[in-house]
């Protein structure tokens, strides 16, 4: 029986959770793992400010505190929001993993380049993105981060949102000296191909990484983490 990851979307945008879904299924689709998803009503539409990650936390550590009184416990949970909301809170509930996208993001982004840059989705989420990379004994590695200026209902419209996270990321390579991207918002699951292909540089796609990072965790555990 194979182990099940459950991938929450700490905002109440069914768009976003369709898109990763979307996504993942191809890319794990003879990984040996159940993906089932989630999205948080009563979350805000989108995670920008601190205030919308602080009541998302909340959210999310009492969602997975109910998945695992029901009778098909997930084994593991990727928290798919950059800021990684209630991630400290969910890891003091169970023993079994619990991945920030945010988190498994930068550490992919540190193999893979000396200087990291980070396309934001608004400008207001930066301050708190530093508060994260510094906590995380990362901010060294971070070259800089620019944003987009779109909703994340927006962030992941080809036809809107490409356009801006290439020019944001070549900003990031010309000028900030970037040698990886990592691309700062869920909702630009669909998007990472795309934009590797024109700036020439390593992209790193959150939702993925952190979904093969817990996809390998299971393999490796054979569940038996609680």
């Amino acid at each position: 029986m194979s182990s099940t990851l459950l991938v929450i979307n700490p905002n109440s945008l069914t768009g976003v959770t369709h898109s990763i879904a979307a996504t993942a299924n191809v890319q794990f689709r003879d990984a040996p793992v159940r993906l089932t998803y989630a999205t948080l009503d009563g979350a805000p539409p989108g995670i920008a400010t601190q205030r919308d990650a602080d009541r998302a936390a909340v959210l999310v550590a009492d969602a997975i505190e109910r998945n695992l009184q029901g009778t098909d416990a997930a084994d593991a949970f990727v928290l798919a929001c950059y800021s990684d909301p209630g991630l400290a809170a969910a890891r003091e509930i169970t023993r079994r993993p619990v991945i920030g996208i945010g988190q498994a993001a930068l550490g992919a982004a540190t193999a893979l380049g000396e200087r990291v840059g980070v396309v934001a989705i608004t400008r207001g989420s930066i301050a708190r993105h530093w508060r994260a990379y510094r906590a995380y004994g990362l901010a060294q590695h971070i070259a800089g981060e620019r944003a987009v200026d779109l909703s994340v209902a927006e962030s992941g419209d080809e036809t809107r949102a490409v356009p801006r996270i290439v020019d944001t990321a070549r900003a990031l390579i010309e000028r900030d000296g970037a040698d990886v991207i990592v691309l700062g918002c869920a909702g630009m699951a669909a998007l990472r191909e795309r934009i590797e292909a024109a700036v020439g540089v390593p992209v790193v796609e959150p939702c993925m990484t952190a979904i093969a990072l817990a996809a390998n965790v299971l393999k490796g555990n054979s569940g038996v983490l609680r």
